[in-house]
């Protein structure tokens, strides 16, 4: 059986009023081989989801107003650790610890960034648009075809996320790292993990999510284009 190579791990935990769910997901990804750093941004949250990542002994980063979930990261980056980083939902609760997967590829040397691929949801969110959208513009971009075009659970070296910064500041965040990752030459490998968080249903909230989604991924896209032509 083959040894890894120890490496220090930092979670990054970018959260938007997550009071009800951050404790348990930071006290599941302590359990994480490797981790030694749990880094909390608080996205200018209006609930105590800064003092209860606290509580679990994550380090908080509180940021006074919403920038969105890449400009969480954009914000944190400088507060990593560790040697690999592992970017989390703050939702996932228990099902945080499934995140040691991402680990395995790149310590194996089999990739530079690795993506969570989730286990098939129990209902039907929406229609599909948003991950159709977001498949379709990293095969225009890079020629790669992904499984989890959007997924928020992430593990890269340090040097990697700090060389792709910044990122686009809202949900396209995703796909800003696939594109530009794939530029630089890395190999990205999609990882099934035990992992789920809070499911998004057909109802007004949801759509309202995913509408701003789908226009934060546009305008990723409309700005990778206009980078590429500038080039």
């Amino acid at each position: 059986m083959r040894t890894m190579p120890e490496k220090t791990v930092t979670v990054m935990i970018p959260a938007y009023n997550e009071e009800a769910a951050i404790d348990k997901t930071v006290r599941s990804v302590w359990s994480v081989k490797g981790v030694s750093q749990v880094l909390v941004i608080d996205d200018g949250s209006r609930d105590g989801s800064a003092q209860a990542a606290r509580r679990c002994g994550a380090q908080v980063l509180a940021l006074n107003k919403n920038y969105g979930k890449g400009g969480a990261i954009n914000a944190g980056a400088p507060y990593v650790k560790g040697e690999v980083v592992v970017i989390i939902d703050a939702d996932l609760g228990q099902s945080a610890s499934g995140a040691g997967k991402l680990l395995e590829p790149l310590l194996e040397g089999r990739a530079d960034m690795t993506v969570a691929i989730f286990p098939q949801r129990c209902k039907r969110a929406g229609f599909g648009l948003v991950k159709g959208l977001a498949g379709s513009g990293i095969r225009y971009f890079t020629g790669l075809s992904m499984k989890a075009p959007l997924s928020g659970q992430r593990a890269m070296t340090r040097k990697l996320l700090l060389d792709l910064l910044p990122l686009a500041k809202g949900y396209g965040m995703e796909v800003d790292l696939t594109v530009r990752a794939v530029k630089k030459g890395c190999r990205i490998e999609e990882v099934p993990v035990n992992m789920s968080h809070r499911e998004t249903g057909r109802n007004i909230k949801g759509f309202l999510h995913r509408g701003r989604q789908f226009i934060h991924v546009a305008r990723t896209f409309m700005g990778l284009g206009m980078a590429g032509s500038d080039a």
